[in-house]
């Protein structure tokens, strides 16, 4: 075991059940080529330039139509999640690093939240704005940053939350004990916010008006992949990308003793539980939380997707399997 690589304190833990989606079929990807690996997310501005960030920290935007990536600033981690905010600047959540604001002109970067209650943010996931300049952002475990994030699943603990950046300044924990914390968007109506649990497979709304407010109701439990970005479409429908399909090796690790985790998670990453290698997106009603839309499919330059935009009739994806980032028809 590398000397940097943290321990972990597993416990047993029962995976949820996994209900069926419709296969929604394939689609025909143009594949776009970045100057780096692994953009985990994609977002359009209001002029269609599409965002993303690669693995080594600098942020990429692609202009209208796919046309020649530009590299415009660097972060210091993993860039994951992004949103853009009201005011133009683009949002980054890093890992670590926390959640940044950049100034899509200038390259310029601030930090809005390095830390929360006393402790620097390790795995700030994902990130949206509310129009009272409300920011909600995700963290999928406070014990592990991205380069380890396989630690979380060894672990099988709640160590994920949701969190509020109001526009002062101060920040407050909205929901704690979530199993891995990732995309967050709201509903069209503005009523609710949609987030996604990775480990937990599932897809839950937290109310932000109404008599529900305050209060979290589930939206589409027991999924058959695991859930990463999320965002808003056109009509309302919600865009779930999914990283992978369950992994029955990994599911069969939860519910095994702890002290045997704790020896794999000693071995190369090579001889642990794998994310296969696939095109998955899906659409969800934002009431019903029925799947209405949707491609699964295989292609040789692309897999394993993690974030995804509606633009100009387009699905822009990104993914964390490729040097590229890849757009179909809107399905």
């Amino acid at each position: 075991m590398s000397p940097q690589k943290p321990p972990v304190d597993p416990v047993r833990w029962q995976p949820p059940p996994v209900d069926p989606l419709p296969e929604f079929g394939s689609a025909d990807l143009t594949v776009v080529a970045l100057p780096g690996n692994a953009p985990e997310d994609v977002v359009v501005d209001a002029e269609g330039n599409i965002w993303t960030g690669v693995d080594d920290g600098r942020i990429v935007r692609i202009p209208p139509g796919g046309g020649e990536p530009t590299v415009v600033a660097t972060v210091t981690g993993r860039p994951l999640g992004m949103h853009v905010a009201q005011d133009g600047r683009i949002l980054v959540c890093s890992s670590p690093g926390g959640l940044l604001a950049l100034d899509p002109a200038s390259g310029a970067l601030d930090t809005l939240v390095r830390e929360v209650d006393g402790r620097p943010l390790r795995f700030c996931s994902n990130v949206t704005e509310i129009p009272d300049g409300t920011i909600f952002f995700t963290e999928s475990t406070s014990a592990f940053t991205y380069e380890h994030f396989k630690g979380a699943a060894f672990e099988a603990r709640p160590r994920g939350s949701l969190f509020r950046r109001d526009a002062d300044g101060t920040v407050l924990t909205v929901l704690p004990g979530l199993y891995f914390a990732n995309g967050v968007t709201p509903t069209a109506d503005g009523s609710a916010l949609v987030f996604a649990e990775t480990l937990g497979r599932a897809l839950s709304k937290f109310w932000l008006t109404g008599p529900r407010a305050g209060t979290v109701t589930p939206l589409r439990a027991n999924l058959p992949g695991l859930p990463d970005n999320l965002s808003t479409g056109g009509d309302g429908r919600i865009w779930c990308a999914m990283v992978s399909g369950v992994n029955t090796a990994a599911d069969r690790l939860a519910t095994s003793p702890p002290l045997l985790r704790k020896l794999l998670w000693k071995l190369p990453d090579t001889l642990q539980p794998q994310l296969e290698s696939q095109v998955w997106a899906v659409a969800f009603d934002p009431d019903t939380g029925e799947a209405v839309a949707g491609l699964h499919t295989a292609h040789p330059e692309f897999g394993q997707v993690t974030g995804l935009v509606e633009a100009d009739g387009r699905l822009w994806m990104g993914c964390i399997g490729a040097p590229a980032v890849a757009n179909c028809a809107l399905p």
